[in-house]
C-alpha cells in the first residue's frame, strides 16, 4: 500500500501553498524591488495622524517598514475613530505583473479585510487605488483611495465610498506628518 509520509497528510493547505509558491519563485529566481517600491519605501517612518471624518475629528499614529527584502509595506495605525479606540493593519506592495501597487487592510472595526489595486500618477503626486471591502452597514462595498504625497513629510489620504450609480461619498481624510 503506497501512503504519504505521516507528516505530509498533517500539513495545512496553506502550508502547500507556500512551499508550491516557494519552488515558483526559485524557479524565477528571488524578487527584487522594482524602480515603482520606491514609493513604498517613501512612506516607512512613524508618523502622526489627524482624521476627519462625518463623525468628528481624532488622532492617531502609524508605524510603517519595508519588509520581505523591500518588496513589501508593513503598516500598525493605532487611533479613535468614531470614538472608539481603533487598530488597523496593512501591507502594500507594487505587482510587476499586473503593473500595479497593490493592499490589503484589516482593522479593529471589522472581521472582512479589505483589497485595492491601482496607480501612481506622478505629474499629480497621487496613488490611486480601488478596492472591495465591507460597507459601513457590513454588506460588499466599492471604495477608491487616494494618498497624495504634498512631500517627503506629509501624506494626505482620502477614502470615498461609491455607490451602485458611480457617485462617491467622502468617508474621511487623513493628514500624515512625519515625526522628526
Amino acid at each position: 500500500m503506497n501512503r504519504l509520509p505521516s507528516f505530509l497528510t498533517v500539513l495545512h493547505p496553506a502550508c502547500w501553498a507556500l512551499f508550491l509558491a516557494a519552488l515558483g519563485a526559485a524557479a524565477q529566481g528571488v524578487p527584487t524591488p522594482t524602480p515603482q517600491h520606491a514609493l513604498l519605501k517613501r512612506q516607512a517612518g512613524e508618523w502622526t495622524t489627524t482624521i476627519k471624518s462625518p463623525e468628528g475629528e481624532s488622532n492617531g499614529t502609524l508605524s510603517s517598514k519595508l519588509e520581505c527584502g523591500g518588496l513589501w509595506l508593513s503598516s500598525d495605525f493605532r487611533g479613535e475613530f468614531a470614538g472608539q479606540k481603533f487598530q488597523g493593519r496593512g501591507l502594500d506592495g507594487y505587482d510587476p505583473a499586473k503593473q500595479k501597487y497593490v493592499s490589503v487592510w484589516v482593522d479593529s472595526m471589522s472581521t472582512q479585510l479589505m483589497l485595492f489595486e491601482g496607480t501612481y500618477d506622478d505629474a499629480k503626486k497621487t496613488l490611486s487605488m480601488k478596492g472591495d471591502g465591507p460597507g459601513p452597514d457590513g454588506t460588499p462595498a466599492k471604495y477608491r483611495n487616494e494618498t497624495r504625497f504634498v512631500d517627503d513629510d506629509h501624506l494626505t489620504f482620502t477614502m470615498y465610498l461609491v455607490g451602485a450609480d458611480g457617485a462617491e461619498t467622502k468617508m474621511m481624510t487623513i493628514e500624515y506628518v512625519r515625526k522628526k
